[in-house]
């Protein structure tokens, strides 16, 4: 990205993270997920480490939280409330050790290795800190801003796991978060909605607003609870000590802290906690890192905003805010239109995501997203995520509305589409969904694709009248008795069938490529992609980048199979083969005889037909083209073959191959 184009990104991500930070953490009130203004503010803090000059002091980056209200006493902490700075990633947390280590050395802080790590669970809720002098309670203050909070002793007293006395002398320090635990939200919520009343948003808001009320009686009915998780004073010296130390005074942590001395043991508990982290009472949104050892973690000091020696690590979001790069339609096995917005890759819920659904017309219209916009994408069990909202507010100049009739006159200039009345939908004209059906099958059984034996024409037409196969994968449910029960049948045909299907449940992957009926993609196509990726998992993740650097691929064909890949009832489909048991089989071709050579057939072998000899080149490395081109290796010629590839052979200087010469080729 140019410095001209970051500054006014950088620009309009401050206003907007600006806005919702006021609104949560001054208001209480949301106006995007939390996970969402994550993602915007990583991307602000990579683009500021990106561009340094245009860092500013007040940006997101470089304050903690929203300013104090009036409603309440303004304190001074006589340390700051810090924020932790997130990372996302095991690469991430690896490069914080690698900079502490380093930086150890370079201030001769032991032998520079980080020898204890100190772990916790991050809750969810509303940061304070309390003060205590010779044992009694004195003061709670919210965090604020991380240098003024606000006084909110007497709602913290109603607080029934606070102690309002401890045995210890002198001023104590305890900072913590105050929760409302999930069952308790939703008990509350039970009472709102009995009442008549709107339901609460979220524990953590409530919880803060819980606090920020002036009558005491309101967080007093709330179900409020403080969890510890520092001890300021006295200074102890680890971490692990502070935790001891912090319940032998009464008050109540996680019961998630631990001690590693490795960080791939700490790698190792992120899993652990991700895992297990909805079954806790509390909300949370990642794991702290810390260095247990608090004279290196307070020599390594402050950089910004936050300490060097701390990380929260963020586990995986439901939701985040990428770019929409493109929108393609693909056309389903009904006949359907289907819009799928075509992301910069981002990681939701622990995978990458470069697809969204963006379902019919009428939400791309609804939604008004264009190509270019900033969007929160989410995934809440869903295959394929959604579009929840677009963020205008970052909406690049020049951009359109997206032409939903005309992206289908350009993507599909050959066919026509009518949405029927009544309907969402836009639908290939003049075909109806059980012919489209019908077609597909006929070419996934062919010999082209799997070669499955007594699925021509007439028999997958009466499968599919019959209403026995409705998708592509219940050719795989079917069994002798349902097949025999059609008149068509007998009993010994029958079984030739589902015997013939069953073999077809470890096909080359090439071959599968080519049966999934992808649009642009023929046979030397599938080949191309099954060598590059080797899977269908991974091809069904490609990047527009990765397709496009493929020799049979350009921009159209990259985004029929970006199309193909992100439609919700295509990677069904894919899921519903898998669970039946079709398990495509790679086969490396890239040190085959016939590797790095291209050929073409052109006219009629007499021993094979033209795809049989195809697939014969294929199996032992070779590229097999339609047309001839200098990089053509050799003319195959059979009977009546075409004068015009002739012509061209002879033209660049193409050596030709007879038949003995063909099957000399491939050793026969």
């Amino acid at each position: 990205m140019e410095r001209a184009e970051a500054e006014k990104r950088i620009k309009k991500l401050r206003e907007l993270i600006n806005d919702y930070r006021y609104h949560y953490h001054v208001l209480d009130e949301s106006t995007m997920s939390e996970a969402a203004a994550d993602s915007l503010k990583h991307e602000l803090v990579e683009l500021e480490q990106q561009f340094p000059e245009l860092i500013t002091p007040d940006s997101p980056t470089q304050r903690v939280a929203g300013k104090p209200l009036d409603k309440f006493t303004k304190v001074t902490h006589a340390r700051r409330m810090i924020s932790l700075a997130d990372v996302f990633s095991e690469a991430e947390v690896r490069d914080w050790v690698h900079v502490n280590e380093k930086l150890m050395v370079e201030r001769k802080l032991g032998d520079g290795v980080i020898r204890e790590f100190f772990t916790d669970i991050k809750m969810d809720g509303l940061a304070c800190a309390l003060h205590y002098q010779n044992g009694l309670l004195e003061r709670a203050v919210t965090r604020g801003d991380g240098i003024v909070g606000e006084d909110v002793t007497m709602n913290v007293r109603t607080i029934e796991n606070v102690p309002l006395r401890i045995n210890e002398l002198g001023h104590v320090e305890v900072r913590g978060e105050i929760v409302i635990f999930k069952k308790d939200f939703a008990e509350l919520n039970e009472k709102q909605k009995k009442a008549g009343e709107k339901p609460f948003a979220n524990p953590r808001n409530l919880a803060a607003g819980s606090i920020r009320q002036l009558d005491p009686r309101v967080a007093a009915g709330r179900r409020l609870k403080f969890m510890a998780y520092d001890l300021v004073e006295p200074n102890l010296s680890t971490h692990a000590e502070a935790y001891r130390k912090l319940r032998e005074l009464g008050f109540r942590t996680s019961g998630e802290d631990k001690v590693f001395a490795q960080v791939k043991d700490v790698l190792v508990e992120i899993e652990r906690l991700d895992d297990y982290r909805q079954g806790l009472p509390f909300n949370t949104d990642g794991m702290v890192i810390k260095i247990n050892d608090r004279t290196v973690y307070n020599a390594l000091g402050i950089v910004g905003k936050t300490p060097r020696g701390a990380v929260a690590f963020k586990f995986p979001a439901e939701e985040s805010t990428t770019r929409v790069r493109d929108i393609v339609i693909s056309i389903g096995r009904t006949g359907a239109a289907t819009p799928v917005a075509i992301l910069d890759p981002v990681v939701v819920a622990g995978s990458t995501v470069q697809h969204a659904s963006l379902h019919n017309a009428d939400e791309i219209k609804r939604l008004d997203v264009r190509v270019g916009d900033t969007v929160i994408i989410y995934k809440a069990g869903d295959i394929i995520p959604q579009v929840k909202e677009v963020l205008t507010s970052l909406r690049p100049e020049g951009t359109k509305k997206f032409d939903y009739q005309e992206a289908l006159k350009k993507q599909y200039p050959e066919l026509e589409f009518e949405r029927p009345e009544g309907e969402v939908v836009y639908r290939v004209k003049g075909e109806s969904s059980d012919f489209i059906l019908k077609r597909a099958l006929e070419y996934y059984a062919s010999k082209a694709a799997l070669g499955i034996d007594g699925l021509g024409e007439k028999n997958v037409e009466a499968l599919v009248d019959a209403g026995l196969v409705k998708s592509i994968a219940d050719l795989y449910r079917l069994d002798v008795k349902k097949i025999a029960s059609l008149s068509r049948f007998a009993k010994l045909s029958a079984r030739k069938i589902v015997d013939a299907i069953e073999a077809s449940k470890r096909p080359p992957l090439a071959k599968f490529i080519t049966a999934l009926g992808i649009r642009h993609v023929g046979t030397q196509t599938a080949v191309t992609l099954a060598q590059a990726f080797g899977s269908m998992e991974k091809l069904m993740q490609a990047t527009e980048e990765e397709l496009l650097k493929l020799p049979d691929v350009g921009q159209i064909v990259a985004e029929s199979i970006l199309a193909w890949c992100a439609d919700e009832d295509n990677v069904k489909l894919v899921a519903e083969l898998t669970e039946l048991g079709v398990e495509p089989v790679f086969e490396d071709v890239s040190d085959l005889p016939l590797t790095g050579k291209s050929y073409i057939i052109s006219g009629t072998l007499e021993g094979l037909g033209r795809e049989e000899a195809e697939d014969k080149l294929r199996s032992l490395g070779a590229t097999v083209t339609s047309s001839v081109t200098k990089g053509t290796t050799a003319l195959i010629l059979g009977q009546k073959p075409g004068k015009g590839k002739l012509e061209k052979a002879e033209k660049l200087g193409i050596p030709t191959l007879d038949e003995v010469g063909f099957h000399r080729l491939i050793g026969e």
